[in-house]
């Protein structure tokens, strides 16, 4: 049989026909596959297949030959199990920091790594309450220019935004740039961050990549690597509330008993907490006391209440009647 233009294009082709037509209920025929070559321009017969799969089988393809009547072939492992694919998406679409047209995108390109027939599964709608999505599109392009400073270990400088009434991006400090050392990114609160370190005010800072705009590298090379030596990242999003900033203290709770998983959850395993009578726990906590810290033990209602230290007492106690003078 004469050679098409096409031909060394038939690996390819078959490969692209196995990958969105066969999973591990599906497969297609010999006859499917030359019918489906002709198709692309390809001529090609039956032996040639065989030799085809045998060659893609070597080369580490996981494809599994079917000898039952319908007998034909199927990729049966992939680079991500199904599960592991609807696990992602549900990430994305749940994702408060990802916009919704890329969402889309996002996911679209996690249906080319199923069937076909495994993509209709991925067309899932997560519901989280009240969860509004990102409109800040220069979200992608913050991340990989941070990216970039960081590989080249120098700092950048950005704008940094709060909305106005209007719903209009408000630069904060009179529109003047920020310029900070870029050392870590994490996922916090259903937001993204940049931890940074700020040498003008010898402090680790962090900033919200959504607010950020029109990040560009400096020439300065990065400050405060003794600092982030033995950084923990952990830690540090557990003591900074929702990541507002405050000032660490020390901080010592009476809990009723029933709340010891709460700050299991919130604090981690090895949180400090110790018997104090039948009813109540002792939970010893080093955290940024802020507005966002007491507004989460106000949530926790009468079942915990703070012990030490004094200062710490008086300022919550203070923060709950300024919310009562509002009534």
């Amino acid at each position: 049989m004469p050679k098409s233009e096409k031909q060394k294009q038939k690996l390819l082709y078959i490969i692209q026909l196995l990958m969105e037509k066969t999973d591990d209920a599906h497969i297609v025929t010999t006859q499917e596959i030359i019918d489906y070559l002709a198709v692309q321009g390809i001529l090609a017969e039956r032996k040639s297949i065989y030799d085809d799969i045998d060659t893609l089988v070597d080369f580490g393809m996981d494809i599994v030959k079917v000898k039952e009547r319908p007998a034909g072939y199927q990729l049966v492992s992939r680079q991500f199990e199904l599960a592991e694919l609807k696990l992602l998406v549900d990430a994305v679409q749940s994702s408060k920091f990802i916009t919704s047209k890329k969402s889309r995108e996002l996911i679209g390109k996690l249906e080319t790594l199923c069937s076909k027939r495994e993509a209709r599964q991925l067309h899932r709608q997560v519901v989280v309450t009240n969860r509004a999505k990102a409109v800040n599109e220069n979200i992608y392009y913050n991340v990989d220019q941070i990216y970039s400073a960081i590989a080249e270990n120098v700092k950048i400088q950005f704008l940094y935004f709060d909305w106005n009434v209007k719903k209009e991006m408000i630069a904060r400090h009179d529109g003047k740039y920020y310029t900070v050392s870029p050392w870590l990114l994490t996922w916090d609160d259903d937001n993204y961050y940049l931890i940074a370190y700020d040498d003008e005010s010898n402090m680790i800072k962090h900033y919200r990549v959504d607010k950020m705009l029109n990040i560009s590298l400096a020439e300065q090379s990065r400050q405060g690597k003794e600092v982030f030596e033995n950084f923990d990242i952990a830690g540090y999003s557990r003591k900074t509330f929702g990541m507002f900033a405050g000032e660490e203290e020390t901080v010592i709770l009476l809990c009723d008993r029933k709340m010891t998983g709460v700050f299991i959850d919130r604090f981690g395993n090895d949180v400090s907490m110790r018997n104090f009578d039948e009813e109540h726990i002792l939970v010893r906590v080093n955290v940024a006391v802020s507005r966002q810290f007491f507004g989460w033990l106000t949530g926790l209602g009468s079942t915990v209440k703070i012990q030490s230290p004094e200062k710490t007492v008086k300022e919550y106690t203070e923060y709950l009647q300024n919310i009562l003078a509002n009534y």
